[in-house]
C-alpha cells in the first residue's frame, strides 16, 4: 500500500518541531536565526555587515567641528555549507497495521539524528571565539574537581561572566553556558549553585536548562567538544554571537522499485557563523576526580 495520504509539508513541520524539542547548542536562545529568512528565500549565503565605533568628542560653541570621520566597516558571510540526508524504509510485512505508529517513531529517530549532528557542528565553532575570551587552553587546561579544586567549578563560571562583562556583552538575561554532565555534577555539590541558582518557573526556559547562575542560563549536553574525555571546550556567550540558518529542504515518501515497503528520504541544509566573536568564550576544562 503506497503512502497516498502522505503530505510532505506536514511531515516537514513535524520534523522541525522534533528538532526544536531536543536541541541544546543549536536552539533559539543559544544561537540566533536572524538571517535564516534571507538564505531560505534567496540563496545559499548572506553578507552580514557591521559598523565600527562612532567617536564622541567635545563641542565648543561658535567653533567649527572637525571633519566628519569615516566609519570603518566589516563584512562576514554566513553560508550554507552542510548538507545531511536520511533515507529509511519500512517493509510491508513489518509494518502490518502499525504503519502510522512505526512511521512516526522513525521520523522522531531521524529528527534526533539530525539534531545530534547539528548540535555537534555548533559545538565545534568554539575555535572562532575571540582570543581574549578564553579561559585555559590545550596546554594548560583548568582542572576541575578533586585534584584541581572543588570550588573551581563555580568560580570558573564567575570568571566567564567577567570576560563577557569586560567585552560589553549585554547582561540582559540571555547569556548561556553549556556544561558536560560531569561538570554539572560538581556544580550540584556546591551550595552556591544549588541554593541560589534556581530556574524561574515560566515557559521561556531553554531546552536542557537546569539552573541560572552568575547571569548564565546553565545547560547540559554530551556534545560539548573534547579530546578523548579531556580538555572539554565549555562554550559560553550570548545569542547574538552565533547565527544559524537551517532548512529542511525536502521530505519525500516513495515506494522502492524492488521492495514491498514504504520509504522516506529527507534533506537538511544548514550553516552557521560566529558573527560576533567578542560575544562568545571558551573554558578549556579537564575532569578531576569526581
Amino acid at each position: 500500500m503506497a503512502l497516498n495520504n502522505f503530505i510532505p509539508t506536514v511531515w516537514s513541520a513535524r520534523l522541525l518541531i522534533n528538532l526544536n524539542k531536543v536541541l541544546r547548542f543549536a536552539q533559539p536562545g543559544v544561537v540566533n536565526r536572524d538571517y535564516e529568512g534571507d538564505i531560505t528565500g534567496y540563496g545559499s549565503s548572506v553578507k552580514i555587515n557591521s559598523i565600527g565605533r562612532v567617536t564622541v568628542g567635545d563641542y565648543t560653541k561658535n567653533t567649527d567641528m572637525a571633519p566628519p570621520e569615516t566609519l570603518t566597516d566589516g563584512q562576514t558571510t554566513l553560508t550554507i555549507t552542510q548538507s545531511k540526508a536520511f533515507n529509511f524504509q519500512i517493509d510491508d510485512v513489518d509494518k502490518a497495521q502499525q504503519k502510522p505508529k512505526v512511521m512516526d517513531a522513525a521520523m522522531r529517530e531521524a529528527a534526533y539524528a539530525l539534531n545530534n549532528t547539528i548540535d555537534q557542528y555548533i559545538a565545534g565553532l568554539y575555535t572562532d571565539a575571540q582570543s581574549g575570551n578564553l579561559i585555559g587552553n590545550d596546554t594548560t587546561p583548568k582542572v576541575v574537581g578533586t585534584g584541581g579544586s572543588d570550588a573551581n567549578a563555580y568560580n570558573l563560571i564567575v570568571d566567564a561572566k567577567t570576560i563577557l562583562d569586560l567585552a560589553n556583552v549585554p547582561d540582559d538575561g540571555n547569556r548561556w553556558i553549556v556544561l558536560p554532565p560531569w561538570y554539572e555534577a560538581l556544580m550540584l555539590k556546591d551550595d552556591r549553585f544549588v541554593k541560589f541558582g534556581t530556574v524561574p518557573q515560566n515557559d521561556r526556559l531553554l531546552n536542557g536548562q537546569i539552573r541560572q547562575v552568575a547571569g548564565f542560563s546553565v545547560l547540559v549536553s554530551n556534545n560539548v567538544s573534547n579530546t578523548t574525555d579531556t580538555k572539554y571546550k565549555v562554550m559560553f556567550g550570548h545569542p547574538m554571537a552565533i547565527s544559524l540558518a537551517l532548512q529542511i529542504n525536502s521530505v519525500e515518501a516513495y515506494r522502492p522499485e524492488k521492495r514491498f515497503a514504504d520509504a522516506v528520504k529527507g534533506l537538511a541544509l544548514y550553516g552557521a557563523k560566529v558573527a560576533r566573536p567578542d560575544a562568545v568564550g571558551v573554558l578549556t576544562a579537564s575532569k578531576g576526580t569526581l
